[in-house]
């Protein structure tokens, strides 16, 4: 799945979590987005694993991760207790956290669920899910209309989904901005293309979008007031349409007590397109940050 890794396969918690492990260092996990798997990582990844011991997991209902049967299953808090579980099966109490899209949602609720255990916090390309929803403008509903169409209920997306899961899902990563099929490594693409042919990962990808309305809008409603304690980076895609839309940094200042942003060039999946500049980008950030 990613150079120089091996593949595993945790079952000590809620549901089976796969992940790939490399390096030798202090720990830091990777969480990727929607519509990937940890495959996302393969050119990052490798060289975090010079200074860390890099963990990249497969959320819940994505990749080689279990799929469980319930929507409700498919909260960022139920994701982020499945990864603070592995962290903790791993032996490490306390890591570094980074996580683009659903994966950076994912860290935002375990930085707030398990903020003592972590030493840094990354998020890619988001805006709060809380904000991004109760203040919802027309041109981000027409960019990011997937969040209402695969939150519809079952089996209505994914039937339709079913029918070309390739041209769908490319279709997302086409759609954000500043990306084109030939900016995606090949075997990347691949293991991408593999992961959601399958019908149970549509189907817990489509579970992800229906919890984030129908669960996690209210859990982040609870937690308003509450600030993420360790130093966090924020990085966007300079030509995204998170960009576009907002000033991504600003977005979270009330909601970190130590934040720093940056762009990257390029749209919102720059790890993908932008690997290099990705990685420069968290080694610098990650060399230097650490909660007492």
């Amino acid at each position: 799945m990613i150079p120089g890794f091996s593949d595993h396969l945790w079952e000590g918690g809620e549901t089976p979590i796969a992940y790939s492990r490399g390096g030798d260092g202090p720990p830091l996990l990777l969480l990727h987005g929607f519509p990937q798997c940890r495959a996302m990582w393969a050119e990052i990844a490798p060289v975090l694993a010079q200074s860390f011991t890099v963990i990249a997991a497969d959320l819940r209902g994505y990749g080689g991760s279990g799929k469980p049967a319930k929507m409700e299953d498919y909260s960022f808090r139920a994701m982020a207790r499945d990864q603070a579980g592995l962290m903790t099966g791993l032996g490490f109490d306390r890591f570094h956290l980074v996580g683009h899209d659903r994966g950076a949602r994912t860290a935002h609720r375990l930085a707030l669920d398990f903020g003592f255990r972590l030493a840094s916090l990354t998020l890619m390309d988001i805006v709060p899910t809380h904000l991004l929803l109760d203040e919802l403008s027309k041109d981000v509903a027409h960019a990011y209309y997937h969040w209402f169409f695969l939150s519809q209920p079952a089996p209505f997306p994914e039937r339709l989904i079913k029918s070309d899961p390739d041209y769908f899902f490319e279709s997302c990563l086409l759609g954000w901005g500043a990306a084109q099929r030939e900016d995606f490594a090949k075997a990347q693409l691949a293991a991408y293309r593999a992961a959601w042919r399958d019908a149970d990962v549509i189907r817990g990808m489509c579970n992800d979008y229906r919890a984030a309305i129908a669960v996690d809008f209210a859990l982040d409603a609870e937690d308003l007031e509450r600030r993420v304690p360790c130093p966090t980076l924020v990085l966007y895609g300079a030509d995204g349409v998170m960009a576009q839309a907002y000033n991504v940094g600003e977005t979270w200042a009330d909601r970190c007590m130590q934040v720093t942003a940056k762009g990257i060039p390029g749209g919102h999946f720059f790890p993908d397109t932008a690997p290099q500049e990705t990685a420069t980008a968290l080694m610098e950030f990650l060399s230097g940050s650490s909660c007492p």
